[in-house]
């Protein structure tokens, strides 16, 4: 006799998971792997040529990018809109800020390591663009963010008046600290061009693009003999497409289809992976005191992390709209790669 509820092969049917689950997974997972992507920057770049300099990798991982993502975003765009604008002040600061995170991050890395300098200068990644987009656009940070911000302060505080007594540079971690406040400039530049009307890839585009050309100078002067090795060669193309535009393209497809809060958490994985890699291929060990600072820098990211509050009116209708050009471009782009 069958079980009540059993198959006609006397099987119990396996429950099916939730369909709002199911759908979640995979945007959750896009969005998961271009964070882990983005980790395996400083990690890169350590494993480089140990002659090349800071400076003359990020500006050759901003001008291979930049060229890049142009050509994606003409793609998806049809070639109506990328380059014919005027550049507005959300583009000069979008560009001035990833040109100084290039500079800054790297030279941060260089000094203070992979696991510490890639914590610090993602982890008050939050901190600067509360304090910002409070100055600039009004934008009032909830509770959270200013406790979080208070934990990640002190974390940062503790790596900088160690110093050398722990084996950190202090002058590593302020170079980490301003790639932090560069790339929060970035961000909400980003914004702005958002709101503006361009795309999620146009966007970065423009910002990228703008940065590659004011570190022209850098790649014009510098010492570029780095890039004539194939380590040298294969690194400054992997930071380019790998961590950036494949990071990119992945993290802006699950973005479209998951909440702010969810996305803020899953983006934790990249200082954890950055400094799992820091500690097991480049053999880095962190003392306990670094690792209790930043712990305190991480502890601050989830406390940020933990809840984002959405905006009102005119902010959720541009990230509707987003969210559906975000949706086309990514469906252009596949097209054209069929």
């Amino acid at each position: 006799m069958r079980g009540v509820g059993s198959t006609g092969s006397g099987r119990w049917p396996r429950p099916k998971p939730p369909a709002r689950l199911t759908r979640a997974r995979k945007p959750a997972l896009l969005v998961l792997a271009g964070s882990l992507l983005f980790g395996t920057v400083g990690t890169a770049q350590a494993l480089g040529p140990a002659s090349a300099s800071p400076a003359t990798v990020g500006a050759a991982r901003i001008a291979i990018a930049g060229g890049m993502l142009a050509v994606l975003a003409t793609v998806a765009s049809g070639g109506t809109r990328v380059g014919h604008a005027r550049p507005t002040v959300s583009a000069i600061a979008a560009g001035v800020g990833a040109a100084v995170y290039q500079l800054a991050f790297f030279a941060g890395l260089a000094r203070t390591g992979v696991a510490v300098g890639t914590v610090v200068a993602m982890g008050m990644v939050p901190a600067f663009a509360g304090a910002i987009a409070l100055a600039v656009r009004g934008e009032r940070p909830n509770g959270r963010w200013a406790l979080g911000t208070a934990v990640a302060i002190v974390g940062v505080a503790v790596l900088v008046l160690s110093g050398s007594k722990i084996g950190v540079d202090p002058m590593g971690v302020l170079f980490s600290l301003v790639a932090a406040a560069s790339f929060a400039v970035c961000t909400i530049g980003s914004k702005g061009l958002l709101e503006a009307g361009r795309g999620p890839i146009e966007a970065m585009a423009v910002a990228y693009g703008m940065g590659a050309l004011l570190l022209a100078p850098v790649l014009m002067v510098g010492d570029l003999g780095w890039l004539a090795q194939p380590s040298g060669l294969l690194m400054a193309l992997y930071l380019a497409i790998g961590p950036t535009v494949l990071a990119y393209v992945l993290f802006a497809t699950g973005l479209a289809r998951l909440r702010p809060a969810t996305v803020a958490t899953l983006t934790l994985a990249d200082p954890l992976s950055a400094t799992v890699l820091g500690i097991v291929l480049l053999g880095e060990r962190p003392s306990v005191v670094a690792v209790f600072g930043s712990g305190l820098v991480l502890s601050g990211l989830v406390l940020v992390a933990g809840k984002c509050e959405g905006g009102k009116g005119r902010t959720d209708a541009v990230v509707a709209n987003k969210e559906t050009e975000a949706r086309t471009e990514i469906a252009a782009l596949s097209r054209v790669a069929a």
